[in-house]
């Protein structure tokens, strides 16, 4: 609580196989590669609340153990809140992934704001194959966005295809974004599932508005997926192929 740290060599917070765990008023402003700003890993029960991360990669991560660490310590990830909370660079706002090969499950999000031309995405999910794990159970409301480079929400089944595939199929589902209002993005939302097995599904978007998006929407290999009262506004100077 009320710490601030600058110029970590990596990951700054990683709390790992906890519970209970509360991180309170942190500042964290640190710009080099893999800085990610707090990443909880297999752990239970955590509050996120007034915290400030302007970070070289994600600035919050959720964990569960990579590839046969997570499968032999099958400990998910769940019961993360992270509330009231400002992101500035990053290549994600909040984070489940990569390494969730345990799984991430009931993480609620709420009353954040997330603005900066080096912020890459807003909330992401991550994974691929060898990875494997699931999330569900994602909520985010009442989250205010600036800018960012990509998109507000990105769900990534082929993250670091270069790795090959497995045999681990992740799976995506009960999702709800509301009362999310962003300003500028090349996407709004960017679905990329896997078209072999359709492992991603039930992502419901309420009372949304993307604004001055470059393509409203790319969703692929996924199912279930409902916008209700949501409004795209598209930046018609961009050139769209």
């Amino acid at each position: 609580e009320g710490v601030t740290i600058k110029r970590a060599p990596f990951w700054v917070l990683h709390p790992m196989f906890c519970e209970n765990v509360t991180i309170r008023g942190v500042k964290i402003n640190s710009h080099g590669p893999n800085n990610d700003g707090c990443d909880p890993e297999s752990s239970k029960n955590v509050l996120i609340e007034d915290c400030e991360f302007d970070t070289g990669d994600d600035c919050i991560a959720i964990k569960s153990g990579r590839n046969n660490d997570g499968r032999n310590n099958p400990i998910p990830s769940e019961n993360i809140i992270v509330r009231n909370c400002y992101m500035k660079a990053g290549h994600g706002g909040v984070v489940m992934g990569s390494e969730i090969s345990a799984g991430v499950r009931n993480v609620f999000v709420e009353n954040c704001r997330m603005d900066s031309p080096e912020l890459d995405r807003v909330i992401r999910i991550k994974t691929n194959t060898v990875r494997g794990g699931f999330v569900e159970g994602l909520y985010v409301r009442n989250v205010e966005v600036g800018q960012c480079k990509e998109a507000i929400f990105r769900i990534e089944l082929m993250y670091e295809r270069k790795d090959g595939d497995g045999s681990f199929m992740p799976r995506i589902n009960n999702i709800v974004l509301e009362n999310v209002n962003s300003q500028k993005s090349r996407y709004g939302v960017f679905i990329e599932g896997r078209e072999e097995e359709i492992v991603v599904s039930d992502i419901k978007f309420i009372n949304c508005k993307f604004n001055n998006v470059e393509i409203p929407t790319r969703i692929t290999g996924s199912k279930n997926i409902e916008f209700v009262d949501v409004s795209f506004t598209v930046d018609e100077v961009k050139t769209y192929k």
